[in-house]
């Protein structure tokens, strides 16, 4: 079928919610295609690109997709992509992807997009693979709709954008499994890189763990996390505004994080002063998010912060995708690259993980990195 493929308007808005609705029932987790002032905001945003397709005959609403960045960022976000369930013969997620990619990457204004993929099936995965887009790895059980699943983790970069990428010296060695399956997958280069053995964590003041307040309060924490971090190069994760805050007694640092109780997730978005502030904490961080709801808890970190990435794997977060050349250097033409660290508190049952050929390597490390992790060695008497 050959759509009309438009920017989505504030006059769509109803019909939107009624295409997300008959796609995914009511638990699809996202503002954009369920909170109607989100979904105003999001069309008027300059930083957002929202497209909306149509048949020709009726022109009913049909499918939609958006890609959002932030301001002075190179790096956006696919998202939102749905095409009604009797309409899905006719190519609209390829061309609706397509076009948003040409307006966007193809336009120089972005250097990569990434999109989060469900595995239920190899659809969606092929879908997007043949948009150009490049398995970065798994994110296991990281969303619930109606029940846990998990997600793979793709992106399209600009050209010559993975030419610029930073070297880095040594990570921790349980990174191994991973940086295998992204030269495999992608063609990227780490056989200079050092695997070494994961540095002490450091010791956490003797403090009652009950003392960490976590503060749900969207407004306030947005308004405080703009004041703290005024640019977006400080965050664990980009294109991601927090809505909870965590602190322990005595102020001595805070975490940021973005907490979606319909799709029971957490991101960790930012620490202050500084990550290290609160890295001894991680424990209770996490176990308070988890009490508050979320089944999966991840951040994004560089790789070349062999410090954070010990932390998080004496916590038992696996390294689940790499993002190569994910955000530019401060100053100067180079890309750094970053890290998906995950913890789930559910099991995980990878019975429903469908892993389409280019996304089996990483299927494959992070049940090899999990196994490391959760499960003890075996002795031969």
């Amino acid at each position: 079928m050959t759509a009309a493929i438009d920017p989505a308007s504030p006059a769509d808005i109803a019909e939107l919610r009624q295409l997300y609705y008959a796609v995914y029932g009511p638990h699809y987790p996202g503002a954009l295609g369920t909170d109607p002032a989100e979904m105003s905001r999001l069309i008027g945003d300059p930083d957002t690109l929202w497209l909306v397709a149509r048949c020709p005959d009726t022109g009913v609403l049909v499918a939609s997709a958006a890609i959002h960045g932030e301001p002075g960022g190179r790096v956006g976000r696919l998202e939102g992509l749905a095409v009604h369930p009797g309409h899905r013969a006719g190519g609209l997620a390829s061309a609706l992807t397509d076009e948003l990619c040409r307006r966007t990457l193809g336009a120089g204004r972005l250097d990569s997009v990434y999109a989060t993929v469900r595995t239920v099936g190899a659809g969606p995965q092929r879908v997007v693979a043949r948009n150009g887009f490049r398995p970065l790895g798994l994110l296991a059980n990281a969303v619930d709709l109606s029940t846990r699943e998990s997600l793979a983790l793709y992106a399209r970069h600009s050209a010559g954008v993975l030419d610029r990428r930073i070297p880095v010296a040594e990570v921790p060695a349980p990174l191994d499994p991973l940086l295998r399956a992204a030269e495999r997958s992608l063609g990227v280069d780490y056989g200079r890189t050092r695997r070494t053995a994961p540095r002490p964590v450091p010791a956490r003041p003797a403090a009652p763990v009950d003392r960490l307040e976590m503060i749900e309060a969207p407004g306030f924490v947005r308004r405080r996390f703009r004041d703290r971090f005024p640019g977006a190069e400080r965050w664990f994760y980009p294109l991601h505004l927090p809505n909870t805050l965590l602190v322990p007694d005595d102020d001595g640092f805070e975490v940021y994080a973005y907490l979606n109780r319909a799709g029971r997730y957490c991101s960790l978005v930012a620490a202050y002063p500084e990550p290290e502030a609160a890295a001894a904490w991680l424990e209770p961080i996490t176990r308070a998010l988890t009490r508050a709801g979320a089944g999966y808890v991840e951040a994004l970190l560089p790789l070349a912060r062999h410090d954070l990435l010990s932390t998080f794997l004496a916590q038992g977060f696996i390294p689940g995708a790499l993002y190569p050349a994910m955000r530019p250097e401060t100053d100067g033409d180079g890309r750094h690259d970053y890290v998906v660290m995950s913890r789930t508190a559910e099991q995980i049952d990878f019975r429903g993980v469908v892993a389409d050929g280019p996304l089996q390597p990483y299927l494959d490390a992070y049940l090899s990195t999990w196994a490391s992790t959760y499960l003890p060695p075996f002795e031969v008497a």
